[in-house]
């Protein structure tokens, strides 16, 4: 690929996921899927590109939040709008960090590695913004970490598979992370 094309793949997958992001944070009142989004990033996208994928997700969802669904404009949501904004970020960067110290081939196990990694890293970025602000009983309750981890998880395999059916069908792949050497 020549560098515009370069940019242009990359620029294409970004917007697409994001928009796949928001509709799944519209259906779901503001669950952004950021663990799934964190790991298919660090599979195939660069990691500038996967942090401006977090990036765009979390302002899709602050704007689904707050415009569309009537989130309260007071202290408390601003302060946990920034919370998932620096839980988005980290779980990207848990799931590039990961696939850096182990290097798996199989794509299976690079997705399995990097969603651990993202999804531990983002509920442990919200566990320390739920010890600041309160919610730690409902941020971290057994029965709603499960069904998050599942939900992601299932949300992760449905954007893999939709990422494989548009490059099957002629959909440019984006600019693949640099292999660890």
């Amino acid at each position: 690929m020549t560098g515009l094309s370069e940019r242009g793949a990359s620029a294409l997958w970004v917007s697409m996921f994001t928009g796949a992001s928001t509709a799944t944070t519209i259906a779901l009142a503001c669950a952004t899927p950021f663990p799934a989004l964190a790991a298919l990033a660090a599979v195939h996208m660069r990691r500038r590109d996967g942090l401006a994928l977090m990036f765009l997700a979390w302002a899709a969802s602050q704007f689904v939040g707050f415009f569309l669904l009537g989130y309260p404009r007071d202290g408390s949501t601003l302060a946990w709008g920034i919370g998932l904004g620096t839980a988005a970020a980290g779980s990207a960067l848990a799931s590039y960090a990961a696939l850096r110290a182990l290097d798996y081939r199989s794509v299976a196990a690079r997705l399995g590695l990097a969603y651990a990694a993202g999804f531990t890293a983002f509920k442990g970025i919200i566990l320390l913004w739920a010890l600041a602000l309160g919610g730690l009983h409902t941020a971290m309750a057994p029965d709603l970490l499960a069904e998050q981890f599942v939900r992601n998880g299932a949300i992760l395999i449905g954007l893999y598979v939709l990422y494989r059916a548009l490059v099957a069908v002629g959909v440019p792949a984006p600019p693949q992370p640099a292999a660890v050497a």
